[in-house]
């Protein structure tokens, strides 16, 4: 089992010397990853629904610090070997995909190949709005928008005529290190099963029927004619912080999960220490 920590890049965190504290720490422990939350902005008074908490709010408020996934990851990178650099999730249809190619692929060229790509089509629609860009059909935006990655980043020279990106002839460098970047489907939808079986690398479902969401990814990615088992299947499991996470980690290994995640805030007091601890427990007993 694969070890991330998420919501990497929050609370303490959030600066340049808090960023380089957990990643040596995570690196250190034998963490695999670390995987950073987006928002480009906060809307106040926002009436979307945050799927991930009881009362439908997001954690924070307006003047919580996010920082950007690449910038904060990049500053890991300088402070790290081989800690793996993933954004879970990044906001992709809210960004134009040439200039997203760029910065994905520089950070990954100049990491050493070490960045993971978690993308997801949004929940924030107040954000859509304040970026000029539809809410609507941003599900077909984004896997167009995964398409023009994978084109730009394959090759030189390369033209598109989809229905939100149109180009001729362009050249997007440096590559990254090995000709591709992983690219995780987040969500907790059927819909979103079905993405990561029919284009992920990876799936990353962050709440739900989580074993019946990985079966439909993987038969979704059997009808594409995909092997379901080249799919790297990311979760969670609130037994990994209990009296019996090895009881945890084997159920999530039964569901056929390759990374579990860790939240970024059991280590807030004395991080270095507090991962040291988490690592001989859990880490150190099932890693990979």
């Amino acid at each position: 089992m694969k070890f991330g920590i998420a919501f990497a890049n929050t609370m303490d965190f959030v600066t340049g010397e808090g960023a380089a504290r957990l990643g040596r720490a995570a690196e250190a422990a034998g963490f695999e990853s670390v995987w950073t939350v987006e928002h480009v902005v906060y809307p106040e008074g926002y009436r979307s629904t945050y799927p991930y908490a009881p009362d439908g709010k997001m954690p924070g408020s307006g003047d919580s610090p996010i920082p950007d996934p690449l910038v904060w990851l990049a500053f890991v990178a300088a402070n790290t070997s081989s800690l793996r650099l993933a954004t879970g999730i990044a906001l992709l249809p809210e960004r134009h995909p040439l200039l997203y190619a760029k910065e994905v692929a520089t950070l990954d060229a100049m990491s050493g190949g070490r960045v993971e790509l978690g993308v997801g089509i949004g929940w924030l629609r107040e954000e859509f709005a304040a970026l000029d860009v539809p809410w609507e059909r941003r599900a077909a935006r984004t896997e167009e928008y995964i398409d023009v990655l994978r084109r730009v980043w394959a090759a030189d020279d390369v033209s598109y005529d989809g229905e939100f990106v149109h180009f001729e002839h362009v050249s997007s460098n440096p590559k990254p290190a090995r000709g591709r970047v992983p690219i995780h489907i987040g969500g907790h939808s059927e819909a979103a099963a079905r993405r990561a079986g029919r284009i992920g690398d990876g799936f990353f479902p962050g709440k739900g029927d989580i074993p019946t969401l990985l079966d439909i990814a993987r038969q979704t990615a059997a009808d594409a004619g995909r092997d379901p088992e080249a799919i790297e299947m990311t979760a969670a499991h609130p037994g990994l912080f209990g009296d019996d996470p090895d009881a945890a980690v084997e159920e999530l290994a039964s569901w056929g999960v390759h990374r579990t995640m860790v939240p970024a805030f059991l280590f807030l007091r004395d991080t270095e220490a507090a991962m040291a601890a988490f690592a001989e427990k859990v880490v150190a007993r099932h890693a990979d």
